[in-house]
C-alpha cells in the first residue's frame, strides 16, 4: 500500500516539512496557511511519577525528570505549596524572610570615600609621597618643612580629585533606574480575599491579578486569562505584542494591553527576567574602563621612567657627592614634583567634559564621560532592532498589498479600516487606520451597525454599515488568513486559494505578518442577516517598519570604519527582513547557534568566527546579547551597543559604549554611557566624529605628557651629576601649575578627525616623547654648559651675574632663574609640536590655546624678571638674560618638527610595518579571526587602581553599612523559567511550610 501523498513546504531552515496530508478521494482538501508567528509550546507532565520528585535541588534540576519550564500548572502549584486561594499573611511574610522583597537591591556609595577614590592611584601615590616628604620627611640640616612644596602638591591633588568627583556624582545608576522601572502597586490575593499592597511584598506563590494597562508586578504562570495580550517589547525585543492564555508565563516589567489575567508568581525581585537584567548590569563590577587601562601604561612608563632617576640620584648624590641629607631630598623632589603628570587625569577630564558639552549639541547626553575616548575607538556598533532600527510602531505595507478581487488596493485597505476600531485600538487595527494618512476616512460616508471587536476564538474583527450614498448594506471582515478564506463562498476557488497560499507563504518568509480582508452585501434592512457571502478581496502585510534616517546612519557608520551587526529578540524572518531593507544584508544566525556553535561542514570554524562574519542575530535574550558582545571583546574589537529596551541593559552595561536611543526606558537609560534624546541613530554618526576629534586633543596631550617626564628627569638628573646642580622644587612645581593651565585649553584646540577607527599606540607616544624628550634635554644641558664654563654670554651680549661674568657657583640664584624660564618656554611650545601632523604652522590652533600660552609665557617672563623669592633660592634676572633664553628656545624649537617627520619615517614605520605583519600572521593562524587582544573591561590589580570608584574603596563601603550588590552566579545566565522555579522550590524544600503536611 503506498503511503500517501504529503505536500511540502520550506521550512524555517530551507528544510521541506509537510504541511497537509492528501484527503481521501472526494473530499474537498483543507487548506493549512503558513502564518508568521511563534510556535506553541504545549504543555508537558514530569517524564516520572511526581510523588518519586522530592523538593530539593537534585531533582528540581534533573530535566530527565521535570521540565519545569513547560509543566502544567498543577504541578507549578504543587512544586510552590500553593492554591488559588493564595496565601495566608503568616506564609507570605515567611516567604519574604526566604526570598526576600520584589524589588532590586541599590548599590549607595558613600560619597566621601568616593572622593577620597580619586586620589587612589599611582600617579597620585608618588605625588602624595611626595607631599610627605616635603611636611614631614623635610627636617634636617636645621631647615623647617617645605611648607610650600606640600601646600602646592595638596592643591594640585585636591583641583584633580574635585573635578573628577563632581563628574563621577553626575553620573545615572543603572541598578536604580531598572529598580524604579517596577510596577509600585500590585493585586494580589491573601488569605481568600483580593487587596491592594506594594508590589515589593509579593513573594512566590503569590495570586496575583491584572489588566489592560497594567505592569506586571512579578513574573507568572497565568491561571486565568480572558483575551490577553501582553506588550513586551521592552523586555525581549519583539515588536508584536504578545496573546497569552492558561498556563502562559508573563515577565514582570511587561505590560499589559488588552484583557484580564490572573496568575500565580513564580520568581520575584532580582530572581525575575527582569531583575537577571539588573544582575547583568551590575556584574562587571571590580573592573576598570579602557581609558584607565591607558592611564595605567602612561603611567607606568612615568613612573619607571621616574623610579630609574631617582635610584641613580640617590646613588650619585649620597654615596658618590657625600651630599646632605636636606640636599639630597630636594634633588629628589624635583624629580618627583616634575616628572609625575599629576594633573593627567584632571587634563583629560576636562577635555572629555568639553567634548561631552559639545556631543549634548547634537542632543546626546553623555552619562559615562570616558565612554567618549572609547567611542573614537569602536570598530563594531551591535544595534537593537526594535524601537532602535525600527519604529517599534506596526505599519501596514502598502507596496505589498495582494488584491483577488475588483477592488483596487486603495479600495482594500479602506475597507480594512471600516473593519477596524477608531477608539481603543489594538495595534493592529491602529495600524490600519494610520494607513489610511486621514484616519476619518475610517467612518467617512458610512453609518455603522454593528461591530465585532477581535476575540482569540473568531480571529477576526468585522464591522455591517450602511453606505451612506447608495443605501445598502455591507459587511467587511479581516483577520486571521486560513479563518478569513473559509468564510468566503464566492469566489474560493483552487485559483484563488493556491494565488493566496503562495502570497502568504511569501509574507511570512520575508518576516511580514499577513491580514485578510474579505467583503459582502446584505440585502434588505435587517444588519443581522446572512449576507450574500464573503468574497476575499485583499491581503495586507504588516511589519515593524525602519525608522527613515536609519539607512543613511548605517552607510555613514560604515564609512567610518564601523561594522554594524542587529542583535534583536525578534524572530528570524523579521530580522532578516529588516536588513534587506537597511542594506545590513540578511546574513543572519537564530540564537540557538551561539549555544549548539556552527554546523558541522559549514564555511565557519569556529562560533568566534560565526560571529564575526554574521551581519546579526534574531531571538536573543539579554544573556545572548551580552554573551555576543563578550566575544567581540575578546577578540579585540571596542563594542558600541544601542538599545531602548530594559533587555538591552546588560550588554549596554557590558559594551564600552552602550547607547540608548530617543524613547528608551529608564533602564536602558541607566544602562548605557550615551543617552540620545532625538529620534533615531544619526545623532551616533555626530558622536563617533566627535569622539575622535577628542581622541587626537588627548593623544596630543599624552605624548606632550610623557616628553615632559622625560625632559625633567633627565635633564635635572644629568645636571645633578654633571654640574652638582640643585634646581628648586618649589620652581619644579610653578612650570607644573602654568603648563597643565595652558594645557587644559586642549579640550577646544582645532584638530581633524580620523576616518577609521582610533586606537592607542602606546609604543608610538613614548617614541615621540622619549624622542622630544631627549631633544628638549640637550637644549637646557648646552645653555648651561655654556653659562658655567664660557663667557660667551657675556662677550657677545654683555650680561652678567650680579656685575659678575660667571656665575658666583652652579647654584647661583640668577643661573636658578635662567634655567626656570628655559625650560617653563620650550617645554610649552612643545604642544605645537605634537598637536601637528605636520609642520607646526600648518595646522592652525584654537584662540584659547594661543591666547593661554601667551599668558603663560608672560607671567614665566613676570616671574623671571622680578620673582626674588628666597625661600626658593631664585632671583630675578635682567632683560638681557630674557631676551637670551628666548632667542634660545626659537633656535632649538625649529628643528622639533625635523625630529618627528624622522621619527616617523624610522621608528615609527618599522613599529607599524611590524604591527601589520603580526596581525596578518594573526589572521593566518586563527583561521580568519582576529588574535585576541585585551578585554575591554578585564582588569589587572595594578589598571584597577586608576578607576574612578576602586573595589577596595566599595569593599570597605559595604562593610560599614552604605550599600549593597545584588549577587550573580553564571547557573542564572540560563533560560528564565527552569533556574527561577527551581530555585524556588529548593528554598520552600529547605524551608518547609510548617503547615505542610
Amino acid at each position: 500500500m503506498s503511503e500517501p501523498n504529503v505536500e511540502k513546504e520550506p521550512g524555517p531552515q530551507g528544510e521541506e516539512s509537510p504541511v497537509a496530508q492528501t484527503p481521501p478521494a472526494g473530499e474537498k482538501k483543507k487548506r493549512e496557511y503558513k502564518e508568521f508567528g511563534h510556535d506553541e509550546e504545549k504543555p508537558t507532565h514530569a517524564n516520572v511519577d511526581m510523588s518519586l520528585i522530592e523538593l530539593k535541588a537534585e531533582d528540581l534540576y534533573d530535566k530527565e525528570k521535570v521540565d519545569l519550564e513547560t509543566i502544567v500548572i498543577e504541578d507549578v502549584f504543587k512544586l510552590l505549596q500553593c492554591d488559588e486561594n493564595g496565601l495566608n499573611d503568616e506564609e507570605a511574610n515567611r516567604r519574604i524572610e526566604l526570598f526576600g522583597p520584589n524589588k532590586l537591591e541599590q548599590e549607595e556609595q558613600n560619597a566621601f570615600l568616593q572622593f577620597l577614590s580619586f586620589m587612589w592611584n599611582p600617579l597620585s601615590w608618588v605625588m602624595e609621597g611626595a607631599a610627605l616628604v616635603a611636611i614631614v620627611l623635610s627636617n634636617g640640616d636645621n631647615q623647617p618643612p617645605d611648607w610650600e612644596d606640600f601646600l602646592g602638591i595638596i592643591l594640585l591633588l585636591f583641583i584633580n580629585s574635585t573635578i573628577g568627583f563632581y563628574e563621577e556624582r553626575n553620573a545615572g545608576n543603572a541598578v536604580k533606574a531598572l529598580m524604579d522601572s517596577l510596577a509600585p502597586k500590585a493585586k494580589v490575593k491573601r488569605n481568600g480575599t483580593w487587596s491592594e499592597i506594594e508590589s515589593s511584598g509579593l513573594v512566590p506563590g503569590d495570586m496575583i491579578s491584572f489588566k489592560i494597562g497594567d505592569i506586571v508586578p512579578a513574573d507568572c504562570r497565568l491561571t486565568e486569562a480572558i483575551n490577553v495580550s501582553i506588550d513586551q517589547a521592552a523586555l525581549t525585543g519583539e515588536s508584536l505584542p504578545q496573546s497569552k492564555k492558561l498556563g502562559d508565563q508573563c515577565f514582570s516589567g511587561s505590560t499589559c494591553k488588552q484583557g484580564e489575567a490572573e496568575g500565580v508568581v513564580i520568581s520575584t525581585g532580582a530572581n525575575t527576567f527582569f531583575g537577571r537584567a539588573a544582575s547583568l548590569v551590575g556584574q562587571d563590577d571590580d573592573t576598570t574602563g579602557h581609558l584607565q587601562k591607558i592611564l595605567a601604561q602612561i603611567g607606568s612608563f612615568c613612573l619607571v621612567s621616574i623610579g630609574i632617576f631617582v635610584l641613580a640620584e640617590i646613588l650619585v648624590l649620597y654615596a658618590g657627592f657625600r651630599y646632605t641629607y636636606r640636599r639630597g631630598l630636594n634633588n629628589i623632589l624635583v624629580l618627583l614634583i616634575g616628572g609625575i603628570p599629576i594633573a593627567m587625569p584632571t587634563v583629560l577630564s576636562v577635555t572629555l567634559a568639553v567634548g561631552a558639552q559639545q556631543l549634548a549639541k547634537h542632543k546626546a547626553i553623555v552619562t559615562r564621560i570616558t565612554a567618549i575616548e572609547e567611542l573614537a575607538g569602536v570598530t563594531i556598533l551591535c544595534s537593537d532592532k526594535t524601537g532602535t532600527l525600527t519604529t517599534n510602531k506596526l505599519t501596514i505595507d502598502r507596496s505589498t498589498i495582494r488584491t483577488y478581487g475588483p477592488f483596487s488596493a486603495d479600495d482594500v485597505m479602506l475597507l480594512a479600516a471600516y473593519a477596524s476600531r477608531t477608539e481603543n485600538q489594538d495595534a493592529i487595527d491602529a495600524s490600519v487606520v494610520q494607513a489610511l494618512g486621514d484616519v476619518s476616512r475610517a467612518r467617512a460616508g458610512i453609518k455603522l451597525l454593528d461591530f465585532k471587536p477581535f476575540n482569540p476564538v473568531d480571529k477576526r474583527t468585522e464591522i455591517t454599515y450602511r453606505e451612506e450614498s447608495s443605501g445598502k448594506l455591507k459587511r467587511v471582515t479581516k483577520g486571521m488568513t486560513g479563518i478569513i478564506i473559509e468564510l468566503c463562498t464566492r469566489n474560493k476557488t483552487d485559483e484563488i486559494e493556491n494565488k493566496l497560499e503562495a502570497d502568504v507563504e511569501e509574507f511570512a518568509t520575508r518576516g511580514l505578518r499577513a491580514l485578510a480582508v474579505a467583503y459582502e452585501e446584505l440585502d434588505g434592512d435587517d444588519f443581522e442577516a446572512e449576507g450574500n457571502g464573503f468574497e476575499l478581496i485583499g491581503l495586507l502585510a504588516i511589519f515593524d517598519p525602519p525608522r527613515e534616517d536609519t539607512k543613511q546612519t548605517i552607510d555613514d557608520a560604515m564609512a567610518l570604519g564601523v561594522k554594524v551587526k542587529m542583535v534583536t529578540g525578534d524572530q528570524l524572518a523579521i530580522a532578516k527582513e529588516t536588513g534587506r531593507r537597511l542594506g545590513l544584508g540578511d546574513h543572519m544566525y537564530p540564537a540557538k547557534v551561539l549555544k549548539d556553535g556552527p554546523a558541522p561542514g559549514g564555511k565557519h570554524m569556529n562560533l568566534d568566527e560565526m560571529i564575526l562574519d554574521a551581519d546579526g542575530f534574531a531571538g536573543v535574550f539579554p544573556e545572548h546579547k551580552y554573551e555576543i558582545v563578550k566575544r567581540l571583546q575578546g577578540l579585540g574589537h571596542l563594542c558600541a551597543m544601542t538599545g531602548d529596551g530594559a533587555n538591552d541593559a546588560p550588554a549596554l552595561s557590558r559594551a564600552n559604549v552602550g547607547i540608548a536611543v530617543e524613547g528608551a526606558t529608564d533602564a536602558a537609560r541607566g544602562a548605557a554611557d550615551i543617552v540620545l534624546t532625538e529620534p533615531g541613530l544619526s545623532t551616533i554618526v555626530h558622536a563617533i566624529r566627535g569622539s575622535r576629534i577628542i581622541f587626537q586633543r588627548m593623544r596630543n596631550y599624552s605624548i606632550y605628557a610623557c616628553a615632559v617626564t622625560i625632559r625633567i628627569v633627565v635633564c635635572f638628573a644629568i645636571l645633578a651629576f654633571a654640574f652638582r646642580f640643585d634646581f628648586p622644587p618649589f620652581m619644579v612645581l610653578i612650570i607644573a601649575l602654568l603648563n597643565d593651565g595652558t594645557i587644559m585649553t586642549l579640550s577646544v584646540d582645532r584638530v581633524l578627525p580620523s576616518m577609521t577607527p582610533d586606537a592607542w599606540d602606546l609604543a608610538e607616544i613614548f617614541s615621540y616623547a622619549v624622542a622630544y624628550g631627549l631633544y628638549l634635554t640637550a637644549s637646557t644641558i648646552a645653555l648651561v654648559t655654556i653659562i658655567l664654563k664660557t663667557s660667551f654670554f657675556y662677550d657677545k651680549f654683555g650680561v652678567t651675574f650680579n656685575g659678575s661674568i660667571y656665575p658666583s657657583s652652579s647654584n647661583d640664584p640668577q643661573l636658578h632663574m635662567i634655567v626656570y624660564l628655559q625650560v617653563a618656554i620650550i617645554s610649552q611650545a612643545l604642544i605645537f609640536v605634537t598637536r601637528s601632523h605636520g609642520f607646526f604652522f600648518m595646522e592652525r590652533p584654537s584662540v584659547a590655546l594661543m591666547v593661554a600660552f601667551c599668558i603663560a609665557q608672560l607671567v614665566s617672563s613676570i616671574i623671571a624678571a622680578y620673582a626674588n623669592w628666597g625661600f626658593t633660592q631664585i632671583q630675578g634676572i635682567s632683560g638681557g638674560w630674557i631676551g637670551i633664553v628666548w632667542v634660545w628656545n626659537i633656535v632649538w624649537f625649529a628643528p622639533l618638527d625635523w625630529i618627528k617627520f624622522a621619527m616617523k619615517a624610522t621608528v615609527i614605520k618599522k613599529m607599524r610595518e611590524r604591527h601589520d605583519r603580526a596581525a596578518a600572521a594573526a589572521l593566518s593562524s586563527e583561521g580568519g579571526v582576529p588574535i585576541t587582544r585585551t578585554q575591554s573591561r578585564a582588569a589587572s590589580i595594578h589598571e584597577s587602581m586608576y578607576s574612578n570608584r576602586v573595589s577596595f574603596i566599595r569593599r570597605a563601603a559595604r562593610k560599614v553599612g552604605f550599600g549593597s550588590k545584588i549577587s550573580m552566579k553564571p547557573e542564572e545566565l540560563q533560560r528564565f523559567s527552569s533556574i527561577q522555579a527551581q530555585r524556588t522550590g529548593a528554598t520552600l524544600a529547605r524551608n518547609p511550610s510548617r503547615t505542610a503536611a
